[in-house]
């Protein structure tokens, strides 16, 4: 009994550690004061004062933006990449294109950013482009850093899967890319899904790698609440925060509730398929049995 007392304890101590400083966030974006450690009362003027602030929504847009187009491409990079490490076991540099693959997972940001930025400089005097550093250029250092996290997440639900169905699929004359459409990518999906959420919230968290491959004019949520921190927190930032916390809870809340109606409707077509199995299972059985009339 104690020791589950003592689960239950830290568990709960776990929880309060996590969310509690995000319902202190939400708690005092409606604070009238604008000094933060300062209660003045309710009030929602900081929502309202947020639609003024072209300078920090104009910062959101743009991170939601880059986070959009590099959950995206990180997707499509890290699962032909997955692909190509778990269904051709053997090619010329497959160790080093696998060491490359997972490098950014355990390469320090400020190592990546610099090298990124030495490249764009290069290639700016080279080829010239990209002419200025901007969006581009952080979608680039984003796509980079994230297709890591999905390769790996693919990799490990593709090591999963049976490959005897996509076989009987090309056995059966189906081309490789229609068994990769039409077989692998629905099992595969939840993980892609994964990717892509992962991708997103990485994106829009990044500060580093932004930092060193943005811009005039290209500056990020992050960036901008970093630099606003300096002087102090202001009271639009726990407002914009609110709202992303919603905005993520929301997505989860919908993710979750969609998982939930299909992995309903798929045992539900499990189990009328058994049932249909079972029922024409007994039918042969009982004309087999029957005698049949004897002819005159």
């Amino acid at each position: 009994m104690k020791r589950y007392s003592f689960s239950n304890l830290i568990l709960v101590l776990g929880l309060l550690f996590i969310y509690l400083p995000m319902v202190l966030l939400v708690i005092y974006s409606f604070n009238a004061s604008r000094l933060v450690t300062v209660w003045g009362g309710w009030s929602v003027k900081w929502y309202v004062g947020l639609l003024d602030n072209s300078q920090l929504m104009g910062a959101v847009m743009r991170s939601l933006e880059i986070a959009a187009y590099t959950a995206v491409a990180a997707v499509a990079l890290g699962t032909m990449a997955a692909f190509v490490l778990t269904r051709i076991p053997v090619f010329r540099g497959r160790t080093l294109f696998g060491g490359l693959v997972t490098a950014p997972l355990v390469m320090p940001e400020v190592i990546t950013g610099l090298s990124l930025l030495l490249l764009f400089v290069a290639m700016a005097q080279l080829i010239g482009w990209p002419a200025q550093r901007g969006i581009v250029t952080i979608w680039i250092a984003h796509t980079t850093f994230c297709s890591a996290y999905v390769a790996v997440i693919v990799m490990a639900r593709l090591r999963e899967l049976d490959q005897s169905i996509e076989e009987a699929a090309m056995d059966l004359g189906a081309r490789p890319w229609k068994v990769f459409f039409l077989i692998t990518m629905p099992m595969i999906a939840p993980s892609l899904a994964a990717g892509g959420m992962l991708s997103f919230a990485l994106s829009l968290d990044d500060l580093v790698l932004a930092s060193f491959v943005s811009g005039p004019g290209s500056t990020t949520l992050p960036m901008e609440i970093f630099s606003a921190v300096r002087l102090g927190v202001k009271p639009e930032i726990n407002a914009v925060a609110s709202l992303i916390l919603l905005v993520v809870s929301l997505a989860t809340f919908i993710a979750w509730y969609v998982g939930r109606r299909a992995e309903q409707r798929r045992l539900r077509a499990m189990r009328q398929a058994m049932d249909e199995t079972t029922g024409q299972g007994w039918q042969p059985l009982d004309s087999a049995v029957r005698t049949p009339p004897l002819r005159p």
